[in-house]
């Protein structure tokens, strides 16, 4: 069966076929990629949540903004860039990218962990329990990309990042915050958990999308592409856990 949608603009069928090389990509060389990206994600989170403990600590919570807001600006673009140039060899843009959004993450995880301590490791183990169980939801044919299915969740992809953007103009632009989607009442966490939700499924589309590339014998440079997809949707899944853990721990 053929998958022919995605969410992911860089795990797309057309994506994949614009993109040259001798080699083929293989699931190894595919995950050995996330892993690679992951590594430097990881890597820079934990020296901006170094430096950021140290400027909370000295009242400088500011700074945390910055970084936080710095690196997920910066990271989107980013992103757009690598996509909409296609450099031959994307690996130095996606590792830049991957540190940039390490900088996000450990700033921003930085602030949560100070509100509520245990918070960050709760969230790394429930994106690490997510990632399995939707692997294991896929590699048990429970959950298949199907063209309805990944019309279902382009869709809904599509509305929540409408959303955030909207939420992100207005609060730069104003002194409020879209209704709910901040908020820790019983509507917002469920509105949460929906996006969550959305969130894993992208995962399923992912996995069909490298197994589909494998099979199509895409260039090797393609473990590059798959790998930076599913970087971006498990990025998308944590920080949505602990923006639910957060919103469940404030009502306590």
């Amino acid at each position: 069966m053929r998958y022919n949608s995605n969410s992911n603009p860089v795990m797309s069928d057309k994506f994949f076929s614009s993109i040259s090389g001798n080699e083929t990509m293989t699931y190894e060389g595919a995950m050995q990629k996330i892993g690679i990206l992951l590594g430097f994600v990881v890597i820079s989170a934990l020296f901006t949540a170094a430096f950021s403990l140290g400027a909370l600590e000295n009242g400088n919570g500011g700074l945390l903004m910055m970084l936080s807001l710095g690196g997920m600006i910066v990271g989107f673009i980013l992103a757009m860039i690598i996509f909409m140039t296609r450099p031959k060899n994307p690996a130095p843009l996606m590792i830049t990218y991957s540190i940039v959004e390490g900088v996000f993450i450990g700033a921003m995880s930085t602030a949560m962990e100070y509100m509520f301590p245990g918070v960050v490791m709760q969230a790394i183990i429930g994106t690490v329990v997510i990632f399995a169980s939707m692997y294991f939801l896929y590699m048990s044919r429970v959950l298949r990309p199907t063209p309805t299915f990944n019309k279902i969740v382009i869709s809904l992809t599509m509305s929540i990042m409408l959303l955030y953007v909207i939420s992100l103009v207005i609060s730069l632009a104003t002194p409020y915050q879209m209704p709910l989607l901040h908020s820790s009442s019983p509507m917002g966490i469920g509105i949460t958990v929906f996006i969550l939700v959305i969130a894993a499924l992208n995962l399923i589309m992912d996995f069909g999308f490298i197994e589909q590339s494998v099979q199509n014998r895409t260039p090797k440079v393609g473990e590059w592409w798959g790998a930076f997809g599913m970087l971006i949707t498990l990025i998308w899944i944590y920080i949505e856990v602990i923006r639910l853990l957060v919103k469940l721990r404030s009502r306590n």
